[in-house]
């Protein structure tokens, strides 16, 4: 068998810390609260489609519990302390039945079933615990109608004789699961039928149930520390998302509307993006240049052979990887406000390594098979809209399933879905194709396939330029971001004057996410000298003195790449932006500080008195390189030096271009302090 019952423990429930804590009240305020306690449990309605015997029984033996407790509150007596440790042990084991019933309610279903016999078991010692305490109560002492009394010795009675006990029916659609799963491990193509049958009885009815039951399996994995139990549960993952997807109509994302809140549902923070990814970061680390990534994505584009930093261009003197504590720390905060989950990287590194199992790449395959096969044949757009928004949702999730997506021949698929056409009458379907196209161009194999393909790459390029939404064109311009990721990818687009023209539009009149989307684009396509002369013609440092103070972070890092690689051209287009750059270097960021400081550099280096004129005539300049060598980044502080130099010279009449290039050391003095830094 794929999977067998025995390697799933089981569960590592969450209950409220109270349950392990006795209360410490009064005689009458305890029996109030074991009263309460008692009625909200016999109110909850018994398990629907598992251990549904054992749960009925649960809840009517907990009735019983309060009409006792509600006899004894009718007569107040002084109980003696043997019997208010009895109370005190009967309200954690109510506490302990009531935690389990919700786990078992809130968890997932499919692994309720393939625990069916330790859950089973788990009420069982619960209500072996319940019976040593009727035992011990000392019921002829208190004052109860023979009624009442009647029905204690009952539950005595009932409780003492409890076994285990496990649904015949539940036993067989366990096996029939087992089976199901064997089957596709044999690479063996399961009867719908019967899968239908299966998830019938389950309670799963339509598409939003499976995909509430693929979160719940997910937080599961996160829950066991077995790897074999993690591969076994990552089958099941793959198991309901194939049913998911063949026999319900696909999902879309109205039709989630009811799910967990997603990071990409709401505005996150500039500082909480990757600058790779743009995705909110789950691990963020320090790369040397000072630059903060998700572990991932910078993992990634080290592995792809890249030595600089993708962010800044500058090459790393190491690859080390530092964690930032206080930023995750900070993301995770945000997270919870927003009522977002939020899993670490290490965590879905896990995922990611058990779904190496056999079974749930199978599933995984034959899944991405039938979406495929659909979206080929489908004739209804609507249809077409649902798998396509399936094929977006499995691309994000994993690079097996980006690998097999391709490997199924989506890509000339998907490219039919980018047209104008498609666009001005379902603009949603166009958003998923364009942001599945994305999904897929994360795994380095597929940048090819992309590329290579003319109408999947030329469809790409179209939406950036007419997209019909900002969103659509936004994922347009975050693909030719990761196409641009590989250096000889990123000369080819930057060749094509509709990218380039495409993004500095997007840059300049976008919604603030597409502009973050556009200029971390243009700044990876600066990175080629050749490029950088149609950004300049096309406008790049206009627009970048439009959204320098919407966006200075984005917007400095693109003007220093230009005006470094892109000539007396580009330092002439930049003479505007030079009092801009100067009120970055007071208020910006760090990182603005810094950008800001080494795009001036450039500019009176290569632009010539003029341009030094211009900078001396900032109000305060000198107390802001001032202020930058004594607080910036240390990059930041050579910049602010080689300033002050080029700006003294100025002012004594001798030449700039001296120092282009030279002196290693400046000294710079004021009346209270001597700074001596590298040049």
């Amino acid at each position: 068998m794929a999977v067998s019952p025995q390697v799933f423990p089981p569960r590592k429930r969450r209950p409220s810390a109270g349950a392990f804590i006795p209360p410490k009240f009064s005689d009458q305020r305890l029996l109030q609260t074991l009263l309460e306690l008692s009625q909200e449990i016999s109110s909850l309605k018994p398990l629907q489609f598992l251990l549904k015997r054992t749960s009925s029984s649960i809840l009517r033996k907990t009735k019983i519990l309060s009409i006792l407790f509600e006899e004894l509150l009718k007569n107040p007596i002084l109980f003696l302390y043997p019997t208010l440790l009895c109370f005190e042990e009967m309200y954690l084991v109510l506490q302990r039945f009531k935690t389990l019933l919700e786990d078992c309610v809130n968890g997932s279903r499919m692994w309720l079933l393939m625990q069916s016999d330790s859950v089973a078991n788990n009420f069982l010692e619960l209500t072996v615990e319940l019976a040593t305490l009727l035992d011990i109560f000392p019921v002829k002492e208190v004052e109860i109608s023979e009624e009442v009394e009647e029905l204690f010795l009952l539950l005595r009675k009932q409780c003492s004789k409890a076994k285990t006990f496990v649904d015949k029916r539940d036993y067989n659609l366990r096996q029939d699961v087992l089976t199901m799963l064997d089957r596709i491990q044999k690479e063996i193509v399961p009867d719908h039928s019967k899968l239908a049958e299966i998830f019938y009885l389950l309670g799963f009815r339509n598409s939003l149930s499976c995909k509430e039951e693929i979160e719940n399996l997910e937080d599961e994995v996160q829950n066991q520390k077995d790897e074999k139990s993690k591969s076994d549960l990552i089958a099941l993952i793959g198991l309901v998302r194939y049913v998911k997807c063949v026999l319900f109509e696909p999902s879309t994302p109205g039709a989630d509307s009811r799910s967990k809140k997603l990071a990409s549902d709401v505005n996150v923070p500039v500082d909480f993006r990757c600058p790779i990814s743009l995705d909110l970061m789950r691990d963020p680390v320090v790369v040397a240049t000072g630059q903060t990534y998700d572990r991932e994505s910078i993992n990634l584009w080290i592995e792809s052979g890249h030595s600089t930093c993708p962010k800044t261009g500058q090459a790393l003197v190491n690859t080390n990887l530092i964690p930032n504590r206080a930023l995750k720390n900070l993301i995770a905060m945000w997270c919870r406000e927003q009522k977002i989950p939020f899993e670490t990287a290490e965590g879905n590194n896990r995922i990611d390594r058990v779904i190496k199992s056999k079974a749930a790449l199978e599933a995984n395959k034959m899944t991405v098979s039938f979406l495929v096969n659909k979206m080929s044949a489908s004739q209804s757009m609507e249809a077409v809209n649902g798998v396509i928004y399936e094929l977006r949702a499995l691309a994000k999730s994993n690079s097996d399933s980006r690998a097999c997506i391709a490997e199924a021949g989506a890509i000339p698929v998907l490219a039919r879905y980018l047209g104008p056409d498609i666009g001005s009458e379902f603009p949603n379907l166009q958003v998923n194709a364009v942001t599945a196209m994305l999904n897929l161009s994360i795994l380095e194999a597929n940048k090819t396939k992309i590329i290579e393909n003319g109408r999947a790459l030329n469809g790409v390029i179209e939406v950036l330029r007419t997209g019909a939404t900002w969103e659509a064109k936004g994922n347009a311009a975050a693909t030719i971001f990761s196409l641009s990721g590989v250096h000889s990818y990123r000369k080819r687009l930057g060749r094509k004057t509709r990218v380039v023209k495409g993004l500095v539009d997007l840059a300049k009149s976008g919604p603030a996410s597409s502009k973050r989307d556009a200029l971390v684009a243009i700044l990876n396509l600066a990175g080629d000298r050749e490029t950088v002369g149609r950004l300049v013609k096309e406008g790049v440092v206009d627009m970048v003195n439009e959204v320098i103070n919407e966006m200075p972070e984005e917007a400095a890092a693109v003007l220093e790449m230009v005006v470094k690689r892109g000539g007396i051209v580009a330092v002439a287009a930049a003479y505007n932006a030079i009092k801009k750059l100067g009120v970055l270097m007071r208020e910006g960021s760090d990182i603005v500080r810094e950008s800001a400081a080494a795009t001036l550099v450039t500019i009176c280096r290569k632009g010539g008195a003029d341009t030094i004129a211009e900078l001396a005539s900032i109000m305060g300049i000198e107390r802001i390189i001032w202020e930058l060598l004594a607080s910036g980044t240390m990059r930041a502080r050579r910049k602010a030096s080689t300033l002050l130099r080029i700006l003294r010279r100025w002012a004594a009449g001798l030449d700039v271009e001296f120092f282009y290039g030279h002196s290693t050391v400046a000294t710079v003095s004021s009346a209270s302090s001597t700074v001596v830094l590298p040049a």
